[in-house]
């Protein structure tokens, strides 16, 4: 509503309930990042933030340290508040009956069970609603939880590393490591903050990666580890499947072995069959499945015929390119993505939102990807 004028004190609280909410990314999914203040006139009264899925709302922990106080007092909000019941009772009831006079909403949850229903049962209540204060902040903020629930997908980040002439292996297959040690703890940063890391199937027999977080003290969630394997050649004594801090998914086709599903589900892989053709699954088919399981954000680490296919399907959203100052050279070819060939330069995919950055010698290009227009770009933070 861009015809609301807010004062400063209003952007100033909402302001702070927006560094609230950053405070527990990466510890939220599938629920969206949420800061609260109450105030009244030049005082803020109570504040919070939510902690994790499953432990009360943002709104809730305010509302609960203020007591009393909120009585006729201005709540502050990152996003809408909820309406219905999930894990927790619905947050507009609480603030209902706590006596609230203003409620400042940064923006609406794109979440079909809300998505305006908040802000009108609010103002039924008699309650006064403000929206649009900082939108775009706060969908940036969230933007694993508006690609989710807009696309119906996870907000997929497509990353390799390559040498300045653009090899991401030897002819040998040897790639580490191409980056230096500061980059690698960037990304491990990065990984703590998704859902998910998927690789196809010659990654993991080529480089037999862990595929989770490593970084020094951290106690944080691990993601998931998802392999597409379409004719399931994952072997037994695979890493990802014997390191057991998060649970392995391999993706295969729907006329894979019993015998090998039963020996992988023995070890305690999840095996979950999606169609697939010509030796590739079926990427729609797995956007479905990944929405299905309230996966909200997902890296995709490689090798190139996965990166390859993930932008031909325009399923990426966001790009990180490593580059590290050093020549492989060669004469097989292991560039990092594999697409069906273009004619001419003007044909080639246009990156915008660029941001670099450097990490002693190497530099990292962070950019949206084209095909999804009217995506905000998303900084990474460490939490742990």
């Amino acid at each position: 509503m861009s015809h609301i004028k807010f004062s400063p004190l209003d952007k100033r609280y909402m302001k702070r309930a927006l560094s609230l909410a950053e405070k527990a990314r990466g510890r939220t999914s599938p629920n969206p990042m949420v800061g609260a203040v109450i105030a009244k006139g030049n005082s803020i009264i109570a504040e919070a933030y939510h902690k994790r899925a499953g432990l009360p709302h943002a709104e809730i922990i305010a509302l609960r340290k203020a007591g009393l106080r909120a009585r006729n007092a201005t709540l502050y909000v990152t996003l809408e508040p909820c309406t219905h019941y999930g894990r927790t009772p619905p947050c507009v009831d609480a603030i209902i009956q706590a006596g609230i006079k203003r409620v400042v909403v940064a923006t609406k949850d794109p979440n079909p069970l809300v998505n305006g229903k908040g802000i009108i049962k609010l103002r039924r209540a008699g309650i006064q609603v403000d929206c649009g204060l900082f939108r775009t902040e706060a969908q940036k903020l969230n933007v694993f939880f508006f690609t989710y629930h807009q696309k119906r997908r996870p907000f997929i980040i497509l990353k390799w590393a390559m040498s300045l002439d653009g090899r991401t292996s030897t002819d040998y297959g040897e790639s580490k490591w191409i980056t230096n040690e500061q980059s690698r703890h960037y990304v491990h940063q990065c990984r703590s903050q998704v859902d998910a890391l998927l690789v196809g199937i010659n990654t993991v027999l080529q480089d037999d990666p862990l595929l989770n977080v490593r970084l020094k003290n951290y106690r944080g969630r691990q993601p998931k580890r998802i392999i597409l394997d379409y004719f399931l050649r994952i072997p037994d004594s695979a890493q990802c499947i014997k390191i057991k801090d998060s649970s392995t998914w391999v993706i295969t086709h729907s006329s894979a072995s019993p015998g090998k599903i039963k020996r992988l589900e023995k070890q305690g892989v999840r095996v979950v069959r999606i169609a697939g053709h010509k030796g590739k699954i079926r990427l729609d088919k797995l956007m479905e499945f990944l929405y299905g399981e309230q996966i909200i954000s997902m890296m995709v680490e490689g090798g190139r015929l996965v990166a390859g296919d993930f932008i031909r399907h325009r399923f990426v959203d966001k790009i990180m390119v490593f580059i590290a100052p050093i020549l492989i050279g060669g004469e097989k070819l292991t560039a990092p993505l594999i697409t069906p060939a273009i004619r001419s330069i003007t044909n080639a995919l246009r990156i915008r939102e660029i941001e670099v950055k450097r990490f002693g010698s190497d530099v990292c290009i962070e950019a949206n990807f084209r095909g999804q227009r009217g995506c905000p770009t998303i900084q990474f933070l460490a939490n742990y």
